[in-house]
């Protein structure tokens, strides 16, 4: 929990303020029991009435102080407890965005919302607690056993006797139930993962009448959860009634004892008085530790899966190399890739790719094709060989260099709640003329004016009053806003009709810019400058559309399928 914790550092003034406040608040809760007694015992014999009304003074004095402190301790331990969250959010956020690809697949997106949501409320609650009751409970009880002692010592004995049980009772349940509470973190990622599964999924849920089916699927991940956040509270839960136990049985024993040494006129009435007061303020002080606790196991666990992001080291560095003399753009040099380091996803990919050319991607799904687009893009980074863009390992380019080289659409990509044009320019600033440019390249300047409001038409989450040849555009656009030097087009022309995908492969072969199309139509790529057939993460065969016809089999195959015997379409 120490990166954690070291989010307070900025606001150890501000925490140290509420302390004393909440100190000097404590410490009149615990002078109003010990000023009651005086009164009992020393003021009311004499009889002297303006006595009674003065002390009175001093215990409303003492409930004001003790009430204006906790209040404004609390308000400074929320703000204390909102800043630092923010910190640790904001943070935890920033190291996703860093993370490679490969660090999000082993946390895995699920998660990393649930740590970012409800791991960083358990942390919120924490900080919040120990400012709130981590003072007031320990001085609540100290002090409550230490004036007492100044009032009876008998009696104080036969309290503490019972401290050693409560001691052992919350060190037993915070050891076992620490670990339970992680695992119910561990369930919540399986619920998280199944809701966005299903809202993400909604539509096919429904077209394909799984409703039922998936009812059930959630209805077991939120019974999990619920029978594990039962057990985790059934063991944290064995604190209130036993402790409860301890001290009434105390208190009963304070009782009797107290009961004989009134009687044998070994105390007093008031102090009598006075020491159930305390009595029951030291079992309250009890009560907040125990739920101090219950919150702190629960932001341990949490503490300990945001540790994980937040102390997780960027696997993709930037290392030095000398550059190539070689006036290809793109080279990949014998490059293999694995996803999880047993079987090849890529294996022996070569081939160099000039400025302005072209270069078409076709397999058969799952051959590897979206694959080659990630490593060159360094999502993930290669287990051998070596890419190169102008000359340059990609190794040793800084990851934002590299990547504002590339206008990418992939697969599924996604557009956002938010006008067309934002959409396009994706807070980059460009001009308009530029967005303009674009989507006139990207053939979506038909469904800018078919919009009521064109350009600044609204768009519905996940572009959900657009057709799937509209989305298309707008992300052909988007990617071409940024005039990239390499264009990579990930199946992302498969909704246009044959007339619109010539018209955008006739405007991006006019563009002064290298790209890389990946299709399942011939039709997409037999105009590129060079094509490579990727079946099980190797090449097969390389070449232009003529040569792939004449030398490789599965080539002429889906041309054939697709086509027939127009091979010029």
């Amino acid at each position: 929990m120490k990166s954690v914790f070291k989010y307070l550092k900025p606001y150890y003034g501000k925490m140290v303020i509420g302390f004393i406040i909440k100190f000097i608040g404590t410490i009149m809760d615990l002078a109003l029991p010990w000023i009651l007694a005086h009164i009992i015992d020393d003021i009311i014999p004499l009889k002297e009435i303006n006595l009674i009304f003065l002390w009175g003074a001093i215990m409303l004095l003492c409930c004001f102080i003790a009430v204006w402190g906790n209040i404004r301790a609390n308000r400074n331990a929320s703000a204390v407890a909102q800043n630092a969250v923010r910190d640790i959010r904001h943070d935890a956020f920033k190291k996703v965005m860093e993370m490679s690809q490969r660090q999000v697949d082993e946390i895995t997106i699920p998660s990393i919302i649930s740590r970012l949501t409800s791991d960083t409320y358990n942390i919120h609650q924490m900080i919040g607690m120990m400012q709130r009751l981590g003072v007031r409970a320990p001085l609540l009880f100290i002090g409550g056993i230490c004036i007492t002692l100044t009032l009876d010592t008998t009696l104080t004995c036969v309290l503490l006797a019972t401290v050693p049980f409560i001691v052992t009772l919350v060190f037993l349940t915070s050891k076992y139930g620490i670990p339970k509470y992680r695992k119910v973190q561990e369930r919540m990622d399986d619920m998280v993962r199944v809701v966005r599964e299903n809202i993400t999924g909604v539509r096919v849920i429904k077209a394909l009448s799984m409703s039922d089916y998936e009812i059930e699927r959630f209805k077991t991940v939120n019974k999990n959860l619920v029978n594990q956040e039962i057990n985790a509270s059934q063991t944290m839960a064995l604190n209130s009634p036993f402790m409860n136990i301890f001290l009434n049985v105390g208190l009963v024993c304070v009782i009797i004892v107290g009961a004989y040494r009134v009687n044998s006129g070994l105390t007093e009435a008031g102090k009598i008085m006075a020491f159930l007061s305390y009595f029951t303020i030291i079992l309250m002080a009890m009560l907040m530790i125990t739920r101090i606790f219950i919150i702190m196991s629960r932001a341990s666990a949490s503490a300990n899966r945001l540790e994980e992001i937040l102390l997780m080291q960027p696997e993709l560095t930037i290392s030095e190399s000398l550059p190539v003399d070689n006036d290809a753009h793109i080279i990949f040099d014998h490059v293999s890739f694995s996803y999880e380091n047993k079987k090849d996803n890529l294996s022996d990919i070569s081939f160099s790719l000039k400025h302005r050319e072209s270069l078409g991607i076709i397999g058969a799904t799952g051959s590897g094709k979206s694959t080659l687009v990630n490593v060159l893009m360094r999502f993930y980074d290669i287990n051998s060989g070596s890419i190169l863009i102008d000359g340059k390992d990609i190794k040793s380019y800084e990851l934002n260099e590299l990547r504002s080289k590339f206008g990418v659409v992939f697969q599924n990509d996604s557009i956002f709640t938010d006008t067309m044009k934002a959409n396009i320019d994706f807070y980059r600033n460009i001009d308009d003329e530029r967005i303009r440019k674009a989507i006139i390249n990207a053939q979506a300047l038909t469904v800018i004016e078919s919009k009521t409001d064109g350009i600044n038409e609204a768009i519905s989450a996940k572009g959900n009053n657009l057709s799937g040849g509209q989305r298309q555009r707008v992300l052909i656009a988007r990617a071409l806003a940024g005039c990239p030097d390499i264009l990579i087009l990930d199946d992302s022309s498969s909704a246009l009709d044959y007339r619109t995908d010539a018209a955008l492969r006739k405007a991006i072969n006019d563009l002064d810019i290298t790209s890389i199309i990946i299709a399942q139509r011939v039709s997409s790529v037999k105009n590129c400058s060079q094509i490579i057939v990727i079946d099980d993460g190797k090449v097969i065969a390389h070449g232009t559309h003529d040569e792939l016809m004449e030398t490789c089999d599965m080539y002429q195959q889906i041309a054939e399928s697709q086509m027939g015997g127009d091979f010029d379409a």
